[in-house]
């Protein structure tokens, strides 16, 4: 499994849409461990760049803090799991509490389309009980 999480100037950008790279990393689905991690830059965004372009990388998941539903359907269209609402501000910490179950986050989707941090609404719940098979 491949978990993608945006990120901004070196830190988890709260906003999908406003990232400038991805932090990639390879899960063992077995382990639950981390066996690699690759930052990459996508193409320019623009509608369904990003999550095609992410599908082509091998990502399963994507860590995001506020996205679109639009966004969030072609996605799933693609085949790849969204976890919205996420919170956190090192990549790899986050990853490291999504596999734990321990993750915090909404599930919430974000209506505005401007790139801010969409941390509206937040209450602090955990992201526990993911099904991590694919």
């Amino acid at each position: 499994m491949i978990i993608a999480v945006p990120v901004r100037e070196g830190r988890f950008s709260g906003h999908f849409g406003g990232a400038e790279a991805f932090a990639l990393y390879t899960v063992d689905e077995v382990s639950q461990e981390v066996s690699e991690r690759n930052l990459a830059a996508p193409p320019e965004h623009g509608r369904g760049v990003f999550p095609m372009w992410l599908r082509k990388q091998g990502v399963t998941t994507v860590l995001a803090g506020g996205m679109g539903p639009r966004a969030s359907d072609i996605f799933v269209g693609h085949g790849i799991d969204v976890v919205l609402g996420a919170e956190g501000d090192d990549p790899e910490i986050m990853v490291r509490a999504y596999l734990d179950g321990t993750l915090a986050c909404t599930g919430e989707l974000c209506h505005d389309h401007g790139f801010h941090d969409c941390g509206h609404g937040h209450d602090g719940g955990g992201c526990g009980g993911h099904d991590h098979e694919q």
